[in-house]
C-alpha cells in the first residue's frame, strides 16, 4: 500500500512551496511520488476554444485529453458531491508516496506548514493527525517535532539537513524523514 502524508495549513503559509521541494528531492532520491491538491475554489485545467473545452461545454461528463507526453481526464461534477480524498487516492497509479496538499480535516498524517507572521489558527495540538510542523520561524513549546524552513527552501537546505526536525526526530532533515516514511511499509489501514 502507498504511504500518504499531508501538507496542511492556511493560505500563503508556504504549503505549495514545501510540496514542490519535497517532490523534487524525493524523486531525485529515486522515489515515485504522486500529489493531490485540494482547491477551495473553482478551477479549470482546460481553456475556452480548445476542442476538449467544447466537448465539456456540450455536456460530456468526462473528457480525456491524451498526447504522447501526458494525459488527463476532466470529470465534471455538475450536481454531484465533491469526491472524498479516499476516492481520489484510489484513482492514482501505484507509487511510493502520495503527498496531499489541503484536506486538512481528513484523517491522514500531516505536516502543518505555519507562517507565524500571518497569525493563522494553529493545527498542531488540536489535531492529532498533525505529526510535525514546518515553519518559517522556530516554534516554542510545539506539541510535535518542528522544522524551521528558510524562505527559499533550497536543495542544499533540505538535502544537507539545513531544515532540521527538532525533538524526537533528532535533527534528521525533513526530506530524510519523509524518505524514511515513504520507505516504510504502509499501515494496514492506509489507502
Amino acid at each position: 500500500m502507498t504511504r500518504i502524508i499531508g501538507v496542511a495549513g492556511f493560505k500563503n503559509a508556504g504549503k505549495t512551496t514545501l510540496v514542490e521541494k519535497l517532490v523534487r528531492e524525493l524523486t531525485a532520491r529515486g522515489h515515485l511520488v504522486s500529489t493531490v491538491k485540494h482547491a477551495h475554489h473553482s478551477f479549470d485545467i482546460d481553456h475556452e476554444g480548445r476542442d476538449s473545452f467544447r466537448h465539456r461545454k456540450a455536456g460530456a461528463s468526462e473528457v480525456a485529453v491524451v498526447s504522447r507526453h501526458r494525459w488527463a481526464i476532466i470529470h465534471e461534477l455538475r450536481d454531484e458531491e465533491e469526491p472524498p480524498l479516499a476516492e481520489i487516492l484510489a484513482k492514482l497509479a501505484p507509487c511510493d508516496l502520495v503527498i496531499v496538499e489541503g484536506y486538512k480535516r481528513d484523517s491522514h498524517d500531516k505536516i502543518e506548514v505555519r507562517n507565524p507572521a500571518l497569525d493563522h489558527p494553529k493545527l498542531a495540538g488540536d489535531d492529532p493527525t498533525v505529526v510535525a510542523i514546518a515553519s518559517s520561524e522556530p516554534i516554542a513549546d510545539a506539541p510535535v517535532p518542528t522544522a524551521v524552513l528558510s524562505p527559499t527552501i533550497s536543495r542544499r537546505c533540505v538535502g544537507e539537513g539545513g531544515c532540521c526536525w527538532n525533538g524526537s526526530l533528532r535533527r534528521a532533515s525533513s526530506i530524510d524523514w519523509l524518505t524514511r516514511q515513504a520507505a516504510q511499509p504502509a499501515p494496514a489501514n492506509a489507502t
